[in-house]
């Protein structure tokens, strides 16, 4: 008798056996049970009331400044402290690059632009105009590049005026920078973008904008189209999902709390992986329960008691599975960068507030609404579960008539894909490079590189003691790839005159640094790393800032959280499983398996990356995010797998428990891989390049550990190293 035979038989006696105890037992009045359903859910809606406006109000509490997530014993953050020492106001310059037919009609015309910037109205007939929020007595005004082809006009927005939103709620700077190039577009005869750290940053804010809108939307279409494709229902998809969008409430509003009292540091990244983490993660959950749901119904006559054996089944793998997404995600603790550090909470929270959610909220939904919500696949008592017939049955035939080859095949394609990771370029993007496609400052950052020093506008900042100015002038000038410096003045700066003296704080002098490569270029990277060894000859107390120091601090701290965070990952989710499995061998090799697939995940991306979307790189932090979602979410699957082999290894010994396992869990675990894969696909709809590797990375990672690792690998290598895996619990000992 074949293995899905042995399950029919044995499915159909253990009906039996329910049935003839039914009839023995007096039937308990499901009004209590039905009560505390009706409970559960009234307390749920009414938090998500709460939560609901709360978290609407999410992208209110972000910081998207990068300097804001290096750790303060990083050389830029110790520069960045003292800064704002040296000048009356922080100023985000957006450089508006000017190109066109330079006549003199065309220079009158862009003279009288720059002059009337600051008096544009931001929003109109609200009277906010944007001269409220530039650095107080700046001036704007065109300056010729040498070639005589382009004009650049440095319009200084004040750091501290842009951080209060606009009477509409939109972020100041976005509407600065798009009220200047609306205005732009009406001056005919020349070409106007606005790009520098201003526009970048404009740039980047309206994608991450998107995060509320855009993505949210387009994960909850795309999880309700598989749902519904999945259960082929009318009805039955609409509580999963609103369960998983409560849930996505109440972790969002916990965030927001914490964000907004500076307990921990939100950024548009994060935002947006939060809501797909929680709503992939929440759907996986309840797909695990409403399969188990749908197996009880077969065996039991009450709903009540259905749900009950169902919980009882799922409860320890979903409790798992949150435990070790969160316990991977709370690593990144560990790192040193703040906006890493505070993701791992955050996606905590979200991972714990779906757990709580759908073992609480969607088994109330479900008994609340009976059988008739899986119309018109209704499961009624003592009827024969398809399950035990499909497609997933033959997969697991195939698993036990071929068990060495298959095994063997899938291990070999995985290695070639793992062999071309070695390839991946994650040695960083350029702010510019950031982006998918090219947005106006993206242009704009072009062109001034083509007439300008590609420095312009966003120098580096050099700190060192007053009494070495000369010498750490002369340093500064000399090193290659700078173009010009010059001491912070002890006062106002007038066009054709010389400078006044430096301004000199607690000993210190401040010295401005344009270098000839754009600021976030590998080259002004190598720039800064040759600067600072070159300072370190004259003043050891010499130290280098700016945002292109930051982005090497940056690339520093991620390097070195790559060499902490991965294996402390690991750790603590083979800890986990020991404690899961009562076992050493099974997740040894549960671990080892995923961590293959990551290698393969990374192998394929690069691939992609390369010779598909052609990028141009890959951020420094891609590794280490891609490694901690797909080792905390691919494990998922295999815990999925591995504790129901565990519990028919107990009946049926470990070849045939195996086997048995594989048929009725592969519908739901494929099902649920595919709609993790979808939600992180969906990451994709930002102009994001982090965003969209991260997606794909994801999406094929989670597809290879759904339809290859947990299929074929695991289960042939279960089947091959036989009860032993069990070791040391007793199941190792027992007949098979």
């Amino acid at each position: 008798m074949s293995p899905a035979a042995k399950a029919k038989h044995s499915k159909k006696a253990v009906a039996k056996k329910t049935t003839i105890n039914q009839k023995k037992k007096k039937t308990k009045s499901p009004k209590k049970f039905t009560a505390l359903a009706v409970l559960t859910v009234a307390i749920w809606l009414g938090i998500s009331g709460v939560a609901g406006p709360i978290f609407a109000k999410l992208s209110e509490v972000q910081e998207n400044d990068n300097a804001a997530f290096l750790p303060t014993t990083a050389e830029s953050s110790k520069v960045s402290d003292i800064t704002p020492e040296f000048r009356s106001s922080n100023s985000l310059p957006a450089l508006i690059i000017i190109k066109g037919d330079l006549t003199q009609q065309n220079i009158a015309k862009a003279n009288e632009f720059a002059t009337d910037i600051a008096t544009f109205e931001i929003i109109e007939g609200d009277g906010k105009k944007i001269g409220d929020y530039l650095v107080t007595g700046s001036k704007a005004f065109p300056i010729a590049s040498e070639d005589g082809e382009a004009l650049l006009i440095n319009v200084e927005i004040s750091s501290d005026k842009i951080v209060t939103p606009l009477p509409n709620g939109e972020p100041a700077l976005i509407g600065i920078v798009e009220t200047i190039r609306e205005e732009a577009r009406e001056i005919e005869g020349l070409k106007i973008n606005v790009t520098g750290a201003g526009g970048i940053l404009a740039d980047l804010f309206g994608a991450f904008g998107a995060v509320d809108t855009t993505l949210l939307l387009s994960t909850l279409t795309v999880v309700a189209l598989i749902l519904i494709i999945v259960y082929r229902s009318p009805l039955l998809w609409i509580f999963p999902l609103l369960s998983a969008i409560i849930a996505l409430a109440v972790a969002g509003a916990i965030v927001y709390s914490l964000a907004k009292e500076d307990i921990l540091t939100l950024n548009g990244q994060a935002q947006g992986i939060l809501s797909v983490l929680v709503i992939g993660a929440a759907t996986d959950y309840g797909l695990l329960l409403i399969a188990r749901y749908r197996e009880e119904l077969h065996l039991a006559e009450s709903r009540f008691r259905a749900m009950r054996k169902a919980l009882r089944g799922v409860v320890e793998p979903i409790v798992a599975s949150g435990a070790t997404t969160s316990a991977g995600l709370l690593v990144l603790l560990l790192s040193e960068l703040n906006a890493n550090r505070s993701l791992g909470p955050i996606g905590a929270i979200g991972i714990i507030a779906a757990v709580i959610t759908m073992l609480t909220l969607l088994p109330a939904f479900l008994v609340l609404f009976g059988r008739w919500i899986f119309w018109p696949r209704i499961p009624h008592f003592d009827s024969e579960d398809e399950k035990l017939s499909g497609i997933w049955a033959k997969v697991a035939n195939f698993v036990d008539k071929k068990t060495r080859r298959a095994g063997l095949i899938t291990a070999i394609f995985l290695l070639a894909l793992a062999g071309y990771s070695t390839q991946l370029d994650a040695t960083g993007l350029s702010q510019t490079e950031t982006f998918v496609g090219k947005p106006d400052s993206v242009v704009g950052q072009e062109e001034l590189g083509k007439h300008f020093p590609a420095g312009e506008g966003n120098p580096s900042y050099i700190l060192g003691p007053s009494s070495k100015t000369q010498e750490l002038l002369k340093v500064i000038t000399d090193t290659e790839g700078v173009e010009e410096a010059f001491p912070i003045p002890d006062g106002p700066v007038i066009p054709g005159q010389a400078l006044p003296k430096p301004k000199i704080v607690d000993g210190q002098v401040l010295i401005s640094a344009t270098l000839k490569d754009p600021a976030d270029s590998s080259e002004a990277k190598e720039t800064i790393i040759k600067l600072r060894q070159n300072l370190d000859k004259v003043s050891e107390l010499a130290l280098v800032g700016g945002f292109t120091a930051v982005n090497e601090d940056i690339a520093e701290a991620n390097d070195r959280d790559n060499r902490i965070i991965i294996p402390t990952v690991l750790v603590l989710i083979f800890m986990i499983l020991v404690v899961l499995l009562r076992s050493f061998l099974a997740p040894f090799m549960l671990v080892a398996t995923v961590v293959l697939s990551f290698a393969a995940t990374l192998g394929a991306s690069q691939f992609v990356f390369e010779y598909v979307f052609n990028f141009p790189g890959s951020d420094t932090s891609f590794p280490l995010f891609a490694f901690v979602f797909l080792v905390a979410l691919g494990i998922d699957y295999n815990v999925f797998l591995m504790t129901r082999v565990r519990e028919e290894t107990k009946k049926l010994g470990t070849r045939a428990g195996t086997l048995k396992a594989l048929t009725v869990t592969g519908g739901v675990i494929t099902s649920a891989g595919v709609v993790l894969a979808a939600t992180f696909a969906v990451l994709g709809v930002l102009p994001l390049v982090f965003l969209a590797q991260l997606g794909f990375a994801v999406s094929f990672g989670v597809l290879l550990d759904t339809i290859l690792v947990r299929s074929i690998l695991v289960p042939t290598l279960t089947i091959g190293i036989g009860k032993k895996i069990w070791w040391p619990s007793n199941l190792a000992r027992a007949k098979d």
